[in-house]
């Protein structure tokens, strides 16, 4: 099931989508439960990032490839790191360049989205605390990172964690090709069956940290090829499987 939220009149709703891109009204994503109501069409709906989490707990340097590109070594064990959820948007949304900042990148990653309390889970039990997979950019300001020594300030801005188009919940993680596209440009390409800790891996990992509640988002790592984006590109982040990601990078001013 693809599951979306999308904007009407003023007002946030849930949805399923079908394959003939049809919508049909949901009580809430966690429970899958369709309600009656008139189904729509995708193409006449606003939509908005899949979920709203609590938190967004990311992952660096999950990627070996990465890793090798940033100069540092692969980790024995996730290297964590939060994003605020004012910094969550979704499709079509602008990512606004900050001023205090010379170089913001883009970073095409797997989001894991919880779908159960999920505290001290066993590896082998992870799958059943999640709710599904979306696409999501971890917008970066390296410039930023590298001067601060830490990555809050750069990881923290608003709109810097686009995330869509919708919550695929029938999906193998294991080995999904994961790109990115610059103004038409391929400019990451991946499989997370690279991924150097594995989705249930980092679930148990996290749980084991902090308790993630029905709605949080783990943001799984980005392949190597980052780079900056400039004002005017568009930005579309491809995961196999749930769809695309497109944003629009504008500056703040």
């Amino acid at each position: 099931m693809r599951i979306l939220r999308y904007a009407q009149d003023g007002t946030e709703y849930w949805g399923a989508l079908k394959e003939n891109e049809e919508v049909i009204p949901m009580l809430d994503p966690l429970s899958m439960e369709v309600k009656k109501g008139p189904a729509q069409r995708l193409r006449d709906l606003k939509l908005l990032a899949p979920v709203n989490p609590g938190k967004v707990v990311a992952v660096g340097l999950n990627y070996r490839d990465h890793a090798e590109e940033l100069g540092m070594p692969v980790p024995e064990h996730p290297i964590l790191f939060m994003k605020p959820r004012t910094s969550v948007i979704g499709p079509d949304a602008d990512i606004l360049l900050p001023p205090s900042s010379e170089r913001v990148d883009f970073e095409a990653e797997l989001g894991v989205v919880i779908g159960r309390r999920a505290h001290k889970v066993p590896v082998h039990e992870a799958f059943h605390f999640i709710l599904g997979y979306t696409c999501l950019n971890d917008v970066t300001a390296r410039d930023l990172q590298k001067q601060d020594g830490q990555w809050t300030r750069a990881k923290s801005f608003d709109t810097f964690c686009p995330l869509g188009p919708w919550i695929e919940t029938e999906l193998d993680p294991s080995d999904l090709l994961v790109r990115l596209f610059l103004n038409g440009k391929p400019k990451q390409k991946s499989s997370t069956s690279n991924l150097v800790f594995s989705v249930p891996e980092l679930v148990s990992f996290i749980s084991h940290v902090m308790t993630l509640d029905p709605g949080d988002v783990i943001a799984t790592g980005t392949p190597s090829g980052i780079g900056p984006m400039a004002s005017g590109d568009q930005v579309e982040v491809v995961v196999d499987g749930i769809g695309v990601l497109t944003n629009r990078a504008v500056d703040e001013a």
